[in-house]
């Protein structure tokens, strides 16, 4: 397989990407970008010391990955001029909402992983669910394990709807974290903390927490018991979520969120070849 790997979008997802693949050792010479935006590109060369391209060209058909990382929106712009030079490269999209159907239809190639990251991976600790399509092969997905081990972890599914609770879950999910957060900095501000302090604490309980649940093998139902005791502080917060319908409210708001992937998807889908006549881009 050529080791070129072709990213076409530089933003903050692809450069977390492409940091992490120059500290593990890649050559610098290995990676293509396509970055339309100028300011994009001067901030590619001043912190990675990579020269993106303005447009795709020929030397896009060097790539035996491509790394799609453009606003989901743009993805049929973006991709016109691109499907005569990728050849049948294996494709990578870090792109929410665009099926997987659409992205092989649009490049020329089956070889297609969907990818859903979160933002943590911009510091090497998010986690991504991947779906491959039938033609993708055993060495296909360790290529892609390799390329996204610097943002985190990742896990793989069976369906691709499976990649809709995914980004309700994970790809939503630090939002919902930093909405807690604002709770808590609130109630911290309420009770008499200054917001300084509020933060500091929520984020360290919220991390240590977190920290304690994946390293234990117990359930997050058995830690929270160990910590409420009956009749004690613990016990009354719980309760007052309990019946405020805390518990029941997030999971529609995570239901709500599979609900508009799967609408997302239809949405972002790019007009069928020869259908798309003088409609642009929303």
């Amino acid at each position: 397989m050529n080791n070129t790997l072709a990213f076409i979008g530089g933003g903050n997802m692809a450069s977390a990407i492409l940091g992490g693949l120059l500290r593990a050792g890649r050559s610098p010479d290995s990676l293509l970008v396509v970055e339309p935006y100028e300011p994009q590109r001067q901030k590619l060369a001043a912190e990675l010391g990579l020269q993106a391209l303005a447009a795709p060209d020929a030397s896009l058909a060097r790539a035996g990955l491509v790394v799609w990382a453009v606003k989901p929106q743009l993805f049929a712009e973006a991709a016109a001029p691109c499907a005569g030079l990728l050849g049948q490269a294996l494709q990578l999209s870090v792109m929410a909402g665009i099926r997987s159907e659409d992205i092989a239809r649009a490049t020329g190639s089956e070889r297609v992983v969907r990818s859903m990251p979160n933002t943590p991976a911009l510091i090497g600790q998010g986690i991504a669910g991947l779906f491959a399509r039938p033609a993708v092969t055993a060495g296909d997905r360790e290529l892609v394990e390799t390329v996204l081990a610097p943002t985190g972890r990742t896990v793989w599914v069976a369906q691709e709807s499976d990649l809709d609770a995914v980004t309700a879950l994970s790809g939503s999910g630090p939002a919902y974290f930093f909405y807690v957060v604002e709770a808590l900095v609130q109630a911290a501000q309420e009770m008499g903390l200054s917001e300084a302090q509020g933060r500091e604490l929520a984020l360290a309980t919220c991390a240590g927490a977190a920290a304690l649940a994946l390293q234990s093998g117990d359930s997050p139902t058995v830690l929270r018991e160990r910590v409420t005791s009956k009749g004690g502080t613990t016990h009354a917060a719980i309760s007052a979520m309990q019946a405020a319908g805390v518990g029941p409210a997030i999971v529609q708001a995570v239901k709500a969120a599979q609900r508009r992937a799967r609408e997302l998807g239809e949405e972002f889908a790019p007009p069928v070849h020869g259908e798309a006549g003088s409609q642009g881009v929303a």
